[in-house]
């Protein structure tokens, strides 16, 4: 099993910092560094910054959002960045929701499976630098009856199959994920869970394709916090507001996706009390909803050697990267979770 690093969203005081961050994961062998957008910083020009000031780490996005780009604009960014950065470039991508994908962007959210599948088409036919035709539910190119004609991409990236990761929580859009792409980008996944809440979805999208598990990527991100197993309380309540917000506050009542896979996790009850107070405004009480076993369970806390065991756990449940988000209040406290997450996975026999 291999360690990334999430630096998370840009522009929030900490951009020197997280460039320290992801150039001591290069150092130390971490595998990959992601780094996400919604409606504030935009990954392609942070992976860019990234890239330019590291040596092997890969860079990924995690996501880039469907509604905020065509996907002919994601195959050249994706060339670009993969030629730049010397084939080091992954390329995760996701629907958002409806919130984003309609204030934001002004994109109907509306048939995300669908959309996502023509989208992962146009780009994988793009990126093999053919003349660019397609005729789809959401995209036909060229345009009937108009000047556009069929355009081939005319860089050349770096790699011929750069690696296509979807951002999957449902078990519809885990089984297209297994079928299209080359790996999944997981959130909130307990070790406990992973298997009825997501490796069965991915493996019979996999069958569906006519393929194994074998060589497909499951990465889920969980936070970490590093102390004393005494403190594990303690170190929970850190990710409660955290918890809270995506549980209680992404997406609508009726369209929360993290709210979902919380129920799916047994929680059904707890999910629907933190939503509701979330929702109404008192994101306090929407924390302390936050049940300590959920925390703990998607979470790794604790000494080196409890984060160790739970590594091992995820390793026996089918994750072959596990992307970790440092938590601390300094750089040095950062720093030095990342070289924790090093000295676990080691300890745990998995470097």
């Amino acid at each position: 099993m291999q360690l990334g690093i999430n630096l998370g969203y840009w522009g929030a005081g900490m951009d020197a910092d997280n460039l320290a961050v992801a150039q001591e994961a290069d150092r130390l062998g971490y595998a990959v560094c992601w780094a996400a957008e919604a409606y504030g910083s935009d990954a392609a020009t942070v992976l860019t910054w990234v890239a330019a000031q590291t040596r092997r780490i890969d860079v990924g996005s995690a996501i880039f959002q469907i509604p905020a780009r065509q996907p002919a604009m994601t195959a050249m960014t994706a060339a670009t960045l993969d030629s730049l950065s010397g084939g080091r470039f992954r390329l995760g991508l996701g629907v958002s929701g409806p919130q984003v994908s309609e204030g934001w962007y002004g994109v109907k959210f509306d048939k995300p499976l669908a959309r996502t599948r023509e989208y992962v088409e146009i780009i994988r036919k793009a990126m093999t630098r053919e003349r660019l035709s397609y005729e789809g539910e959401h995209w036909t190119l060229p345009l009937p009856d108009g000047p556009g004609k069929p355009i081939k991409l005319t860089v050349h990236p770096q790699r011929e199959h750069i690696p296509l990761y979807i951002a999957a929580i449902g078990p519809k859009n885990l089984e297209q994920t297994g079928e299209i792409a080359d790996g999944a980008l997981l959130i909130f996944p307990s070790a406990d869970h992973l298997e009825d809440t997501a490796v069965t979805h991915l493996r019979a999208g996999r069958e569906k394709a006519g393929k194994t598990l074998d060589g497909f990527d499951i990465c889920p991100t969980l936070p970490l916090a590093v102390g004393d197993d005494k403190d594990v309380t303690t170190l929970a309540d850190t990710f409660r507001p955290y918890t809270a917000l995506y549980v209680g506050g992404m997406g609508s009542r009726k369209q929360n996706f993290y709210n979902q896979l919380a129920q799916r996790m047994g929680y059904e009850r707890e999910a629907a009390d933190i939503q509701d107070k979330y929702l109404s405004g008192d994101k306090q009480a929407a924390a302390a909803a936050v049940p300590h076993d959920l925390i703990d369970r998607t979470t790794l806390l604790g000494s080196v050697d409890r984060i160790a065991d739970r590594m091992k756990a995820y390793a026996a449940a089918g994750v072959t990267t596990l992307t970790l988000a440092p938590a601390g209040f300094t750089l040095d406290e950062r720093l030095a979770s990342l070289r924790a997450g090093t000295e676990a996975l080691e300890r745990a026999g998995l470097a």
